[in-house]
């Protein structure tokens, strides 16, 4: 008898969720804070220069940043981030700001007022003067000037005194915003001093007009200038990047409709392959999505371009913990257990596997989050989140929303929902175990191809070798260190054209690279590292000529040095963990052709990128972090079905029976492999033709990885596994599976 009420609950509560969703999602989404890379702005990293007899302490950075703060606000921006990296730099990200050159200079400036004589003794410093005491106004004859009140003016009038004294055309007291002593002079280089009045008498006043070629703006910035303090220490740029609004806009436009064209074709594929557990996945991968913008909102998060793509990539990865949990349930129907007991064992038997899968990419998710900079760890903080919400929602919902349907008794006689041709159900009474259960891979033998496959990648990766030895890695400025600049025009572009207008500039161009669907934008690198004026020149310039200001990115060459090591450690770290974790929760044996396989896959895609000179940049990074994560998954996929296959044996004595145990494990995993694999290339794809360009190589080194980790997984994992296995039988002559029967029902519970 069908029970109704459960089906009429899960409605309930489906228009529950849909009423939740619908009524919070514009505020949620209104909420989460976007990065410079999706609404524009800029960021720098500066490196603290202590002066002399100074230490860089932590007091030092502190009050550092409560400057640079007081200096923001004269921008009038809102949630700008400014943290300390280490112990002597400090990061600056501010979004939204209209005029990044001013926000830049103003940020950097030191703004030490000081008043001095004409043999440039000081006078006077920005500490006589009285705090929040400078205001934009007007001289006597109507131009802008800046008024500053003092906080003692007796020392003033004694200033005042002893200039007045001195001979005609000496009489000066000289006004220097960052005087620099041995540099600056009034005599000399003038360049930092803001004006140089006479004094011919004594002034017994507390405020100081300080006249100049202002204009009304360029008063009023000064003005708070003063207000915000000076800074305590010299900061020196060693990193930058910034991108315009209409850069942000535009690529958050494209990666938006690209994450929803993935999402919706994974959607139709759970719908038309899984049938009614599609629908349930397709239930959860909402709520999935739902949870973890929630998440990110709850957690002031910032989202960037490749955090969108991580969310994306996300519904990959819960749509492989239903894909795990659908093809046991359809395996535990073959074997004739009723849909409700097939939907209890499949779920109970696959959250090992899943728990494995994911915990595995969260270590390297979490080694890129601790390593990563800027929009990586954003990347990394959204794929976290994702690997969380994604395991909640595919194993605990989908098992609540399941049950309702299943102990409803509405599928009692009816398999094919979920996809099962009776034709291929056993009764009970044959006692067809899983290890015997046919697939519609039983005539493939991927044992036997084994020496080939090993001579192929063995091949390609010697191959590899003299690609990168031959042609190197086309690094970008992130790892090369220089200056990197994206010029957008509304007309097609040429390199001629580009190299002409920097050649104007007096700026040697190291490449020039045309993208867009019609050569719109033009990547330029250069090999020195820009300064702030000629940023501020070079965008002035573009603004001019495009009516668009272009996207500048400079590295110095310590810290392109820097994130190259951290790059690196970062990959090795991730490797070591999970070697460690697959060791201990399986067996040495399987954890080292784990970590050579995923080593196989990223040496593959670096083979690849270095033949095709696609620039290597951080995102780059990231994505062979994720392949690691997504190639781990189909690996342990597979190890837990031959650890699960080795409790049919007791005693293992020929090698053939390590030969059919990989087999038939390879052949019961390959449909989840390759659906996985489907439904994340499917989501790759989306955002390789519709995202945004400063994506496009970030999804185009996904989608090779994904390949390359099926490929691993079937053909290199799980047969390096078998050969060692195979050195240990000869080495014993008898090996027993009691202890990996007791790990996989301890997996189980």
């Amino acid at each position: 008898m069908v029970k109704r009420s459960r089906i009429v609950a899960f409605f309930l509560i489906l228009l529950f969720i849909i009423a939740t969703m619908g009524t919070t999602s514009k505020g949620i989404l209104s909420n989460i804070k976007l990065g410079l890379d999706l609404q524009g702005g800029f960021e720098v990293l500066y490196e603290v220069i202590p002066g002399e007899n100074q230490k860089v302490t932590p007091d030092v950075l502190s009050s550092t940043v409560e400057s640079l703060n007081r200096r923001v606000n004269v921008l009038g921006v809102s949630e700008p981030v400014i943290s300390i990296e280490g112990n002597n730099r400090i990061r600056v990200q501010i979004p939204g700001v209209e005029d990044q050159s001013k926000a830049r200079e103003i940020l950097s400036t030191q703004a030490k007022l000081s008043f001095r004589d004409y043999n440039d003794k000081l006078m006077l410093t920005g500490s006589d003067l009285k705090e929040g005491g400078a205001k934009p106004t007007f001289d006597e004859n109507n131009t802008p000037a800046v008024s500053v009140t003092l906080k003692d003016k007796n020392k003033f009038k004694e200033v005042t005194q002893k200039i007045s004294a001195m001979p005609q055309g000496t009489n000066l007291l000289a006004i220097w915003l960052d005087f620099e002593e041995g540099k600056d002079s009034l005599k000399g280089n003038q360049e930092n001093m803001i004006s140089a009045p006479a004094v011919s008498q004594v002034f017994n006043t507390d405020t100081v007009q300080i006249t100049g070629n202002f204009t009304v703006k360029e008063a009023k910035e000064l003005a708070d200038l003063l207000n915000a303090g000076s800074l305590p220490v010299e900061l020196k740029e060693v990193y930058s990047t910034s991108v315009g609004a209409q850069f942000g806009e535009q690529a958050l436009n494209e990666t938006i409709f690209a994450g929803i064209i993935g999402i919706l074709l994974i959607f139709v594929f759970m719908l038309g392959y899984y049938r009614f557990p599609g629908f349930i996945a397709v239930v959860t991968l909402g709520v999935y999505i739902f949870l973890t913008l929630l998440v990110f909102d709850w957690m002031n998060a910032v989202l960037t371009l490749p955090g969108i793509a991580a969310l994306i990539l996300g519904v990959g990865m819960a749509v492989d913990a239903n894909i795990i949990t659908y093809e046991r349930i359809k395996d535990e129907i073959k074997l004739g257990r009723s849909v409700k007991a097939a939907v209890a064992e499949g779920t109970k038997n696959s959250l090992s596997t899943i728990f494995d899968a994911n915990l595995t990419t969260l270590i390297a998710a979490g080694v890129l989050f601790f390593y990563g900079t800027s929009s990586v760890k954003g990347f990394a903080t959204t794929l976290i989140i994702s690997i969380l919400m994604s395991f909640i929602t595919a194993v605990y919902g989908t098992r609540f929303f399941m049950n309702l349907w299943v102990n409803s008794n509405l599928f009692n006689k009816r398999p094919g929902w979920f996809g099962v041709n009776k034709k291929h159900i056993h009764d009970l009474s044959e006692k067809i175990d899983l290890y015997h259960l046919p697939t519609r891979f039983d005539k493939l033998d991927f044992v036997k191809t084994r020496k080939i496959f090993y001579g192929l990648s063995i091949g390609v990766t010697i191959i590899g070798i003299i690609f990168l030895f031959v042609f190197g890695l086309n690094l970008g400025i992130d790892f090369s260190s220089g200056t990197r600049i994206e010029v957008t025009s509304p007309q097609p572009l040429t390199k001629e054209e580009i190299k002409g207008e920097f050649d104007s500039l007096k700026l040697k161009t190291e490449d020039i690279v045309l993208a867009g669907a019609k050569n719109q934008t033009g990547v330029v690198r250069l090999k020195g590292v820009l300064n702030k004026q000629e940023i501020a020149d070079l965008k002035s310039h573009f603004v001019k000529k495009y009516k668009a200001e272009p996207n500048v990115s400079t590295v110095s060459p310590t810290v392109g040095k820097e994130l190259a090591k951290n790059a690196l450690k970062a990959v090795l770290i991730a490797s070591l963990g999970i070697i460690l974790y697959v060791s201990v929760r399986f067996e040495w044996r399987m954890g080292l052709p784990t970590v050579i396989a995923l080593l196989h896959d990223a040496f593959f895609i670096i083979t690849i990128f270095s033949l095709l000179q696609i620039e290597v940049d951080l995102t780059f990074i990231a994505a062979v972090l994720t392949i690691i994560g997504y190639s781990i998954n189909d690996t342990i996929v597979t190890f837990d079905r031959i650890r699960e296959n080795l409790r049919h044996k007791k005693k293992i004595k020929t090698v053939e029976e390590l030969e059919e145990i990989t087999n038939i494990s390879i052949r019961q995993t390959l449909t989840r492999s390759i659906n996985t694999v489907l439904t994340v290339l499917v989501a790759v794809i989306a955002l390789l033709i519709f995202g945004s360009d400063a994506i496009r190589n970030f999804a185009l080194a996904l989608l090779i990885g994904m390949l390359c980790g099926v490929y691993s997984s079937l053909f290199i994992a799980s047969q390096f596994w078998l050969d060692l296995k195979t050195k240990e039988l000869k080495k014993k002559g008898t090996l027993n599976t009691e202890k990996s029967k007791k790990e996989n029902l301890e997996g189980q519970v």
